[in-house]
């Protein structure tokens, strides 16, 4: 009643050796360099220098070469780029602590602190000044 099919199906499943796999650790890493190669260019953006070298020591680790660094600017105000950068730190430190890096676990929570304490300090408002012994 039906023809039998000639050809292979497209939906059929690969040969396994047919493309390169890489384990679990490997794409770990990769994540991490990019959450944290992100980290650092808006960190160069914010002027951020010292810090901008730790970060980059821990991409060139994890992808064996150095980063490439630009601190292109951008029109952006400052507290969205801190809020930029504390969502990539936090996004760092979810892979970090996954792999088990206690290096870029540790770096990357310091960052979230650094710019959360920015955010706060460029949103509260400054309390007014007090003349002493006034009431």
């Amino acid at each position: 009643m039906y023809e039998p099919i000639r050809t292979k199906s497209v939906h059929a499943m690969a040969d396994p050796g047919d493309f390169p796999h890489r384990s679990r650790e490997e794409e770990l890493d990769i994540q991490l360099a990019g959450h944290l190669a992100a980290l650092l260019a808006v960190t160069d953006e914010l002027g951020m220098g010292e810090v901008g070298d730790r970060i980059a020591d821990q991409v060139a680790r994890l992808r064996g070469t150095p980063p490439a660094r630009h601190a292109g600017r951008t029109d952006a105000p400052t507290v969205a780029l801190h809020r930029r950068a504390h969502a990539l730190a936090g996004r760092a430190l979810v892979v970090a602590a996954s792999r088990a890096d206690t290096a870029a676990a540790i770096l990357a929570a310091e960052q979230m602190d650094a710019h959360t304490a920015a955010i706060s300090a460029a949103t509260t408002p400054a309390a007014p000044a007090r003349l002493v012994g006034a009431l």
